[in-house]
């Protein structure tokens, strides 16, 4: 049924107040509470949400944007699952909440006895969940093998500190695994070098698929004197020697005798430039104490999460909105040394000046949340991301699509560097020559390929997607270079091409480009050369142009990690253009209905959420419905925006926001460094960006009574910007009104030069829809003009 007018508004919210105030939903949207009490916020963080049913996050010790991410791994395959019950090792690097295995280097475990297992699968210490507890920048765990050991871990920016409480035996021992991580092992240097110091180089590769390899240097000092150590290769243990290199299997051994003092620290410094970076960050961030290791991150934590201060919702609302908080700022990760010297994607030494390099991308996902909640409230730090990302252009010869560490992975598909680039201009973190630089490296990689010599894949589908305007699919097509080809997911990667090409024809047009900026903003509109008529829908072409694949499009083919149902909505550049080709708003708004299952929402919030929209963290396939666990369609709850019903928007965001709880399976899919988590902090404060590459932010009612956000004066003249909502609940849900700075506010959207310039963003909320939002001028504009026909 199609509803229209204010019979449409009554019936609505009278439908859904109903069912609310009868129901005992518990999603995590704002209860009465008193104001924040001013304690500790870290103390609301819990590192383990998302350590079950694949989120794939990590419960170690990290600092922010650490190198360092010091971690228990109990052999799932991204490092910690909170169903197993044996600890491997604790590795020194992870990543929070990626889909495939990388990182877990150098996983260094205690034990007792002597050594006959060299498999850390084997040797693996059991452990149970009532002996464990974590908190940012801290890790505990009790053992309960070996005659029960305690390992306390935390960390600076590129060491991992380690304290374990042996029983009193004279084979106390830990183990340096430097053959067994996450990823594919290459070869492997272990040194003893004195009494109280090991020395690895780790070379590896292989991120869903094989990459080129890259080393990560470590070196670890112990605070007291071993025994004895040795090495082993393969099964073979060789006391007392003192280094090797070998491929497979390998590690280093320490012994020590805890008949009198049962306590070992150990410090573990990485670098990803050589061994004397990896001593020099040692000695830069190695000196303290443990304890005061710990409270310096718990410092540091506070500090960051200290810029979002909330009043109203419940405590478990708090700790869900904290834990979010906390995981978006866990990546990027610092790449450069102490002294500033890195390895460039040139492989070779170079040193950041005035500023600090930046490494780990996962571009597809992150460009469309965690750019832009970064840019907000970590500024400097995204600043230093987009020129890291500039030095990649500059020293490797192209922009990186999904980078690890030193390399380009060439995982997932289309164009996210262009709008998380754009982004950083557009939110004024790039500017003079640094914008005009980014634009030359940006219009390089819209425009071209990059040559056969290079390890990345860039635009790949950029010669026939600039000669026809779509990229074809191509069916079992070989792979040139590793990771994912972008003929594999012609129709996806058409929208993503375009997407990116209207967000740069914007950044041309500021710079005064102007023939750059007709052409991008002509080729933003290439998504209409896939839209099947027949169908209503996108579908993939084949390289003669003929649509291919089933027509079905909940069956549709050439799409990456998703189908057509849910792709139709990327179109955040002209959502009007793509409203029309649907056939207007009325037929837009059922099809929305239809995909958001959005009457049995009404009646239901939660079970929808979980039985109807979830399937799984990897099923892609076969689905007609939202897919709030997967990046394609994490924007498309504010499409309603630019249908003239944003109150839906904040019925479909609000039950979203319900898959995020403070459980050990309290995330939605997995986090893919910070993306989920990015997009339950902004949607659940009420700013959130729906044009990723713009400047634009659109609102929807936020769950807390109050928000206030710290900002940094250099970016955010007023230096603070407050949210509020009173008596925002699961009934009193649907803005009535909007008042930025006291003045009426009729649009669904902001701008960053009002979050700069502002103060104050008030929202009225009530039982009812309103005609709030619903005027002609209210939507987010598209960008650089809409298509017409």
């Amino acid at each position: 049924m199609s509803w229209s007018g204010p019979h449409r508004l009554r019936t609505a919210g009278a439908v859904l107040a109903a069912v609310l105030v009868g129901s005992a939903l518990t999603a995590p949207t704002a209860q009465a509470a008193p104001p924040d009490d001013g304690g500790a916020l870290t103390g609301l963080v819990n590192p383990f949400i998302g350590s079950r049913n694949d989120g794939n996050t990590f419960p170690g010790a990290a600092v922010p944007f650490g190198m360092v991410q010091l971690s228990p791994d109990t052999g799932h395959t991204t490092g910690y699952d909170y169903d197993e019950d044996h600890i491997r090792g604790f590795g020194s690097v992870h990543l929070s909440g990626v889909g495939c295995g990388l990182g877990g280097d150098l996983p260094v475990l205690p034990t007792t006895g002597d050594i006959t297992e060299t498999d850390n699968a084997k040797y693996a210490a059991a452990y149970r969940h009532d002996g464990e507890s974590a908190r940012p920048g801290y890790y505990r765990v009790r053992l309960s093998s070996y005659g029960g050991i305690t390992a306390e871990l935390t960390a600076t920016a590129r060491t991992g500190r380690q304290r374990y409480t042996f029983p009193a035996t004279d084979k106390a021992n830990v183990l340096l695994n430097a053959g067994q991580s996450l990823h594919k092992n290459v070869s492997t240097t272990v040194e003893v070098l004195d009494s109280h110091t090991v020395r690895t180089a780790l070379t590896g590769h292989g991120f869903c698929q094989d990459t080129r390899p890259y080393t990560l240097y470590t070196i670890t000092r112990f605070d007291r004197p071993f025994a004895s150590y040795g090495t082993w290769e393969g099964e073979k243990v060789t006391p007392g020697s003192q280094g090797s290199t070998a491929s497979g299997r390998h590690g280093a051994y320490v012994r020590f005798d805890t008949r009198k003092d049962r306590t070992v620290e150990a410090t573990t410094a990485l670098s990803y430039v050589d061994a004397a970076g990896a001593a020099r960050n040692l000695r830069a961030e190695g000196g303290r104490s443990f304890d005061r290791t710990r409270a310096a991150a718990d410092a540091a934590w506070e500090r960051r999460l200290a810029v979002v201060r909330t009043q109203g919702g419940n405590r478990t609302l708090r700790r869900t909105l904290y834990s979010s908080l906390y995981r978006s700022f866990l990546a990027p990760n610092i790449g450069s040394d102490a002294d500033g010297r890195y390895t460039g994607w040139d492989r070779r030494i170079h040193r950041a000046r005035g500023f600090t390099y930046y490494q780990n991308w996962s571009l597809w996902d992150t460009y469309r949340t965690q750019a832009q909640l970064l840019a907000l409230l970590a500024p400097r730090e995204s600043r230093d991301m987009a020129r890291s990302l500039l030095r990649i252009d500059k020293e490797g010869g192209w922009l990186p699509k999904w980078g690890y560490g030193t390399v380009e992975t060439n995982i997932m598909t289309g164009d996210p560097v262009t709008p998380f680039l754009t982004n950083a201009y557009q939110q004024g973190l790039l500017r003079g020559r640094e914008a005009q630089e980014a634009y030359a490296a940006l219009k390089k990689n819209a425009d071209g390929v990059p040559p056969a010599d290079s390890p990345a894949l860039g635009r790949e589908a950029n010669v026939p997607y600039l000669r026809n305007g779509f990229a074809p699919y191509i069916k079992g097509r070989p792979h040139r270079k590793p990771g994912d080809s972008d003929f594999d997911h012609g129709a996806s990667v058409t929208l993503e091409y375009a997407l990116s090409d209207a967000m740069l024809a914007q950044m041309a047009r500021d710079l005064g480009h102007r023939a750059d900026a007709a052409r991008y903003a002509a080729r933003a509109h290439n998504y209409r050369n896939i839209f099947d008529r027949s169908t209503g829908f996108f579908r993939a072409r084949d390289a003669r142009g003929a649509f291919t694949g089933p027509a079905d499009p909940a069956r549709s083919e050439g799409f990456h990690e998703g189908t057509a149902w849910q792709y139709q909505w990327l179109v955040p550049q002209d959502l009007p253009g793509m409203i029309r080709l649907i056939g207007g708003r009325e037929k837009a708004e059922r099809r929305l209905d239809s995909f958001f299952a959005y009457q049995r929402l009404l009646k239901d919030p939660e079970r929808t959420a979980r039985t109807v929209w979830v399937n799984g963290p990897y099923d892609y396939d076969n689905a007609d419905k939202y897919n709030p666990q997967n990046e394609p369609d994490l924007i498309a709850p504010y499409t309603y925006l630019s249908t003239g019903h944003p109150w839906k928007s904040t019925d479909v965001v609000h039950a979203a926001l319900t898959l995020f709880t403070d459980t050990p399976s309290g995330m939605t899919g997995n986090d893919d460094l910070g993306t989920m988590s990015a997009w339950m902090v902004l949607s659940s404060i009420g700013v959130f960006p729906v044009q990723p590459g713009t400047d634009t932010w659109g609102l929807s009612t936020p769950v807390f009574d109050r928000v206030d956000l710290t900002l940094d004066r250099r970016y955010f003249p007023s230096g603070h910007f407050t949210i509020k909502a009173p008596g925002t609940s699961p009934v009193q849900r649907y803005i009535q009104s909007v008042h930025l700075d006291g003045a009426a506010h009729d649009r669904t959207y902001l701008t960053t030069h009002a979050l700069r310039t502002g103060h104050e963003l008030a929202f009225s909320v009530g039982p009812k829809p309103s005609h709030w939002g619903t005027g002609n001028g209210a939507a987010p504009p598209p960008v650089g003009g809409s298509a017409r026909g």
